[in-house]
């Protein structure tokens, strides 16, 4: 496996704190008729983009807690199991479509700051429990599922992970003025 540089504790929690102060500017400043607007290239409402978006946050802390099992068991079942999971790359990708589109209908424009503020204080908090060894413990991952899905990825990987996904998603938001 590759080495990977360390996760840098206190630039994550300036990356999420940076994260927070944007999602609610962006909530803060759509109007409805920018939330129901399409996205620049994807199929979803700028509504349930963000939600997409903060949903990122919310899988790698599930994704945490599978990697905790993962890691524990020999190698050959977690190339198998992302193997399989990515042999589905195709049912995933409407699964993630749909899924998004239904979660944004309960985490709505209204709900979805107060989940983003529960999402980023819990991988805060899980971040600073964890040792430096914990942080350098991987396993294998579906890459077809995600660009930033990498087929080999620590737990630091994962903490860096929905930010990056935030952010390419983020410039895909066709909120305000400009996009009328």
């Amino acid at each position: 496996m590759e080495e990977r540089s360390p996760l840098d504790r206190r630039a994550f929690h300036a990356e999420l704190e940076r994260v927070r102060a944007d999602f609610h500017r962006l909530r803060a400043e759509a109007s409805p008729t920018d939330l129901r607007r399409p996205t620049d290239g994807t199929r979803w409402t700028n509504e349930q983009l963000l939600f997409h978006m903060l949903f990122g946050y919310m899988l790698v802390r599930v994704l945490l807690t599978l990697l905790g099992v993962f890691a524990r068991l020999p190698g050959v079942v977690g190339r198998t199991f992302a193997r399989l999971l990515d042999a589905a790359a195709r049912p995933f990708h409407i699964i993630n479509y749909l899924s998004s589109a239904a979660g944004s209908l309960y985490y709505n424009h209204h709900r979805m700051g107060a989940k983003m503020n529960r999402t980023l204080a819990a991988l805060q908090q899980r971040l600073d429990r964890e040792s430096t060894d914990s942080l350098s413990r991987g396993m294998h991952y579906p890459p077809r599922w995600d660009p930033y899905f990498q087929d080999w990825m620590t737990r630091a990987d994962l903490y860096r992970y929905p930010t990056q996904h935030y952010d390419f998603h983020r410039a895909q938001l066709t909120l305000g003025p400009t996009h009328t």
